[in-house]
């Protein structure tokens, strides 16, 4: 099979300085502001390029969704890319602990890897295309904290699809994903009865304590064997240090491989009670991105990809990812669905995010090369 596009194609440096604009603009989920700031530049970067842009606005705190359609409506709504403008840095990331810098082949920078630069990719795949592609980016505000304002915009143009490309980075070495464990959020309220600890502590009934027992009953549910983890990652209880503490509250992630693990795990949850009747437990919270399991829709679009990614001069490894995406929504409603197509690199969410741009070329090639195949085949 030929294919139009090829890696010496790729202007990389132009590439690269269009890059910096983008990680430029800090864009952290909950700086409603800001990240509204990055959708103004992507959808000039989209306008310039063509494309037909849509803002949908969300609510007072997150920032809008940002709609670019390339080419005919209904040929764009087949194929759907998903990436996401909101970055988990906080402002002064740029310049303080990661500053935008090269260092041989790597670039730094708050969101360079998840997942401005896998943005970035999806402009310029359709523009290299040439009017040979249609697709419809979504360009989503708050992935990063779960997409609760706009999962449901997600899933609505998810339904018009026949495919749907994450462009989320690459994982270790180049791989791509074709499933990602599903996650639940959870905040447990343990409530006991406040006593001064000197001189009536036979009054109290320490919350910390009974949330120390809790810990251990959940973390009791990780099974590394079937790729289910439970982790209390927040603690936060008691007032003064001779105060036996009336309350304490767990944030606790729990990340889930299939259908039977979330049953399972989510009843357990849900069911822990303290065993002093004078402790209360309030469970708050539930699945927020079902898992994403590889179906046969899935397996054939990596199928189509991989020889792509085969002429331009690397090979396509698939995995499964412990992390979410917006994929997660897609692949759960049964939309043939491939993640992690953004270029390699290392360190998300860390004062060392970095990608390598010698990916860039080769993957971007590939991309584009697949979304013309994709538009051929569902004309």
């Amino acid at each position: 099979m030929t294919h139009p596009i090829q890696p010496q194609d790729i202007d990389l440096p132009a590439f690269l300085a269009e890059l910096r604009t983008w990680v430029d603009i800090e864009s952290p989920t909950a700086d409603r502001n800001a990240v509204n700031a990055m959708a103004d530049l992507a959808q000039a970067a989209a306008t310039a390029r063509g494309f037909h842009t849509t803002r949908i606005p969300t609510d007072a705190q997150t920032g809008d969704l940002l709609v670019a359609r390339c080419g005919d409506p209904d040929r764009a709504a087949r194929i759907l890319i998903l990436t996401h403008l909101d970055t988990v840095h906080p402002r002064g990331t740029l310049s303080g602990p990661l500053p935008w810098r090269e260092d041989g082949d790597r670039l730094y920078g708050p969101g360079v890897y998840d997942m401005k630069s896998g943005a970035l990719m999806a402009l310029h795949a359709l523009t290299l295309a040439e009017g040979r592609a249609a697709a419809t980016i979504l360009f989503i505000p708050d992935e990063e904290t779960g997409t609760h304002a706009t999962r449901t915009l997600v899933e609505d143009h998810a339904r018009r699809a026949r495919a749907v490309l994450v462009m989320e980075p690459a994982r270790e070495g180049g791989k791509i994903v074709t499933g990602r464990r599903g996650s639940a959020l959870y905040r447990i309220r343990v409530q006991g009865r406040a006593a001064h600890s000197g001189t009536r502590p036979q009054d109290g009934r320490s919350a910390i304590r009974a949330a120390a027992k809790l810990v251990l009953d959940l973390e009791s549910m990780n099974d590394p064997d079937r790729r289910i983890g439970v982790n209390v990652g927040v603690i936060r209880g008691g007032t003064t240090r001779n105060t036996v503490p009336a309350e304490c509250v767990l944030d606790v992630d729990v990340r889930l491989p299939d259908l039977a693990a979330q049953h399972d795990i989510i009843a357990k949850i849900e069911a822990l009670t303290p065993s002093d009747p004078d402790i209360s437990f309030d469970i708050s919270g539930g699945v927020s991105r079902p898992a994403f399991t590889a179906d046969a829709g899935s397996l054939a679009l990596f199928d189509r990809a991989a020889p792509i990614a085969e002429a331009m001069g690397y090979p396509l490894v698939a995995m499964t990812s412990g992390g979410g995406s917006d994929g997660n929504f897609t692949a759960a409603l049964g939309i043939p669905t491939l993640d992690g197509l953004g270029p390699d690199g290392a360190d998300a969410h860390t004062q060392t995010e970095h990608i390598f741009p010698s990916t860039i070329a080769p993957r971007l090639a590939m991309l584009t090369n697949l979304l013309i195949t994709l538009t051929e085949s569902n004309a």
